[in-house]
């Protein structure tokens, strides 16, 4: 089973400070295009999400540093799921297109939330396995 997905990025002007570095906050951002890439891959994007019943917000995100990300300087996001029995783990890493050295690494975690009565649930939904093309234990 395939639960990665890559995106390339070149980093937009507005995206860095006066010295030409990202600003630490985008990495976020970074993070969310391949999440999205990602659940694209699987049919299972927020609209998907939504439309089955649930919300997944993030209730925890993590980055390490390694090394800054300059102006116009191409990146690729590669994206992975770890953990979806009871929540949604999405590791991250961020690697230079051209030397595939290491910029940043993290993950976030996202819980089922179901829209109809608010509730956090404590095990992931089905239609979660079943995007996965997995069988909901």
């Amino acid at each position: 089973m395939n639960f990665e997905a890559e995106t390339e990025i070149e980093i937009p002007f507005y995206d860095v400070d006066s010295a030409g570095i990202v600003w630490h906050g985008n990495y976020v951002k970074y993070f969310e295009i391949a999440r999205c890439a990602l659940l694209d891959k699987l049919n299972y994007n927020y609209i998907d999400m939504t439309e089955s019943g649930f919300f997944w917000p993030v209730i925890d995100i993590r980055l390490r540093f390694i090394s800054p990300a300059k102006f116009k300087q191409k990146i690729i996001v590669r994206s992975s799921i770890k953990e979806w029995e009871n929540r949604l783990k999405i590791s991250y890493l961020i690697v230079d297109t051209e030397t595939g050295n290491r910029i940043i690494r993290g993950y976030s975690i996202q819980v089922a939330v179901d829209i109809k009565s608010g509730e956090m649930l404590f095990a992931s939904p089905p239609v979660l396995f079943k995007k996965l093309g997995l069988k909901a234990p």
